[in-house]
C-alpha cells in the first residue's frame, strides 16, 4: 500500500476569509486534518478553518504540543505528534495538519514534516498568509519602502531582540505578548518606541489595535499572539 502524504496547511492568523482557495482545496480532499489541541481542549486552528470549509465528514486528529522553552519536550512532543500522524500516513491516507499563519515562519507543523522527511514520508507546503503581513494590512502600513530592510524576529528572543533594534529598516517582533514587558522596556530605551505598533489576535475575536503603541498601558495584558511593527520613518 502508498503512504500517504503529510500536509502543512497554512490558514492565515485568524480570519478565516484570509484561507486560501488552495488550503480549502487540500483540506477538502484530505480524509485526516491533524490540529494542535491545548490542555484546555481548544483547538483554534480547526475553530477558523471550520468557518472556511466543511470538514464535518474528515477524520479530526488533536495533537498536543508543549509552549514550554525545553528543547528536550519540546521534540519528546513533535516525536508523539508523529508517531500518531504516522498511523494514518501508513495506512495510505493523506494528512493535512492546520498551521496558523504560514507554514515555513516559526510553523509547528515544519517540526513534523522534518521528521517525517526523515522517515521516507512525503511532504508537501501549503503557504498560508503570515500574521505580520496580515496586522500591517490591519493597521494601515506597508512594512516597507523601495529600498527598506525587513528583520523579522522572535519577541520571546531577548538577545535577537536587542541585535535586531540595531539594524536599518522595519522590524517585526513576533508573538511578543509573554515578553510585553520587557520588549516595550527594550523599545523605550532604544528610542523607538514612538515608532512601534502592535496588533493582538489579529483577525480573531478580542483583537487588539494599537496603532501608536505608547497608548498600550502597563496595566494592560497582551494574549501570545501580539505583533509588533518597529518602523521608523
Amino acid at each position: 500500500m502508498n503512504k500517504g502524504i503529510f500536509y502543512s496547511v497554512g490558514i492565515g492568523p485568524g480570519d478565516p476569509e484570509l484561507i486560501t482557495q488552495k488550503a480549502v482545496r487540500v483540506l477538502r480532499q484530505c480524509p485526516v486534518v491533524a490540529a494542535p489541541q491545548t490542555q484546555s481542549g481548544e483547538m483554534l486552528a480547526l475553530s477558523i478553518a471550520q468557518q472556511a470549509v466543511s470538514l464535518d465528514d474528515k477524520t479530526i486528529l488533536p495533537l498536543q504540543f508543549t509552549m514550554c522553552r525545553d528543547r528536550a519536550r519540546q521534540r519528546q512532543a513533535h516525536q508523539t505528534a508523529a508517531q500518531l500522524v504516522k498511523q494514518h500516513l501508513d495506512q495510505g491516507r493523506d494528512v493535512a495538519m492546520l498551521n496558523l499563519g504560514d507554514v515555513s515562519i516559526y510553523a509547528t507543523a515544519a517540526y513534523l514534516a522534518q521528521l517525517l522527511q526523515d522517515d521516507g514520508y512525503e511532504t508537501r507546503m501549503i503557504p498560508g498568509v503570515t500574521s505580520f503581513c496580515a496586522v500591517a494590512a490591519r493597521l494601515n502600513i506597508s512594512l516597507t519602502d523601495m529600498d527598506t530592510p525587513l528583520h523579522i524576529v522572535p519577541g520571546s528572543s531577548r538577545e535577537a531582540l536587542t541585535d535586531s533594534l540595531n539594524m536599518p529598516g522595519t522590524k517585526v517582533l513576533m508573538k511578543s505578548g509573554r515578553q510585553l514587558p520587557e520588549v516595550l522596556e527594550q523599545l523605550r530605551a532604544s528610542g523607538q518606541l514612538e515608532h512601534s505598533a502592535m496588533v493582538c489576535n489579529c483577525g480573531l475575536p478580542g483583537e487588539q489595535v494599537y496603532a501608536d503603541l505608547r497608548d498600550f498601558s502597563a496595566q494592560q495584558t497582551a494574549g501570545y499572539f501580539a505583533t509588533i511593527i518597529v518602523k521608523e520613518e
